[in-house]
């Protein structure tokens, strides 16, 4: 088990935890003492019908998307209960950097995105008594885990969201999310998932930066040098100060087993492989939202499995932070990002 300080309270904020007990993993495996975290903002209303489903990103936490809650902003919470589910493997949910024997490190089992999204339906429903969400909204993994959701729940979700990220995952994903496994795996200390402290794969984890700083942005971000406009000084200030600083905190083992999950996500595995079937399943107002010039998931990719889904409308938000659009690092993005959940929570 990791001893690394960056999933505590202090570094992400107060959680609460849902305990799930020996949950069955779709695998057939069962993780003992299983528990979910999660956060809100906002009050549920005496009639339970103004929740808003967030759940976050590969690498995240539940206070991730946070960020775009605010009073006067779409996500409103003097208007809405906004739920920020976690996932299995982000460092506070059941991980392998959390969990004890037999499961923990190495031996954590695998998990994927319905049992994600299993769990935070036991959540949503038990916790809070909520029959129906206003939206389910989520980008990258979120994206996957908001798909899931309103294949494997239509009668529950009234609208959707997922930005930058696919209904099934495409084969140039899979490898590449294979390649930063990989590079982690690569560290001398990796010793099979269960090196003694997750500082201890460093050097894994800045190989591991390295891919990302290639992939998560695009080529004329870097040709026009936009790296000066969040601060730095020279391209190798910004690997360092951005990519490796948001990274090396983070514990190997979650990265990976997130990862697993992203690389095996596919909602047609509800209709026995039909995705076209899928996604004929979802009966929410979607507005389905892609980045220009991501890498991870171009336009084209998204566009095709809107077309998939009824009435969806399909939008591209250009931006040159590409995949990490999200991240609103450009006030423009943040507007924009806003602007879709307006516009599809007046709807």
């Amino acid at each position: 088990m990791s001893d690394d300080e960056y999933y505590s309270e202090e570094k992400h904020g107060p959680h609460a935890y849902f305990e799930l007990g020996d949950f069955a993993l779709s695998s057939g495996e069962t993780l003992a003492n299983a528990r979910l975290a999660y956060k809100t903002q906002g009050t549920l209303n005496a009639a339970k019908d103004n929740a808003i489903l967030f759940p976050h990103m590969w690498s995240g936490t539940s206070a991730s998307m946070e960020g775009f809650v605010g009073v006067g902003r779409p996500l409103d919470p003097e208007r809405y209960f906004v739920i920020f589910p976690g996932q299995f493997a982000n460092g506070f949910s059941s991980s392998p950097s959390n969990t004890p024997a037999p499961h923990n490190g190495g031996a954590f089992p695998n998990v994927t995105i319905a049992d994600d999204v299993i769990a935070q339906h036991r959540l949503v429903t038990e916790q809070f008594g909520i029959s129906e969400l206003q939206l389910v909204t989520g980008w990258s993994m979120g994206a996957e885990q908001t798909y899931e959701w309103a294949v494997r729940y239509p009668d529950m979700v009234k609208r959707a969201a997922p930005f930058a990220g696919t209904a099934k995952t495409t084969p140039h994903d899979y490898l590449f999310v294979r390649a930063h496994e990989n590079a982690l795996k690569s560290d001398p200390a990796w010793a099979d998932g269960f090196y003694k402290n997750s500082r201890d794969v460093a050097v894994g984890l800045r190989r591991h930066a390295e891919l990302w700083s290639v992939m998560g942005l695009c080529q004329e971000f870097y040709k026009q040098e936009l790296w000066r406009s969040v601060g730095f000084e020279s391209l190798d200030g910004f690997i360092t100060g951005f990519w490796e600083a948001y990274f090396e905190p983070m514990d190997p083992n979650n990265l990976i087993w997130m990862g697993w999950k992203w690389r095996h996500g596919d909602v047609s595995l509800n209709t026995d492989g039909d995705l076209v079937k899928a996604l004929g399943r979802i009966t929410a107002k979607t507005t389905v939202v892609a980045f220009g010039n991501d890498m991870f998931f171009p336009p084209a990719d998204i566009e095709a499995e809107a077309s998939m889904i009824t009435g969806a409308k399909f939008q591209i938000i250009e931006s040159l932070w590409a995949h990490f659009a999200m991240f609103c690092m450009d006030e423009r993005d943040k507007n924009a990002i806003d602007g879709v959940f307006a516009e599809l929570l007046a709807s």
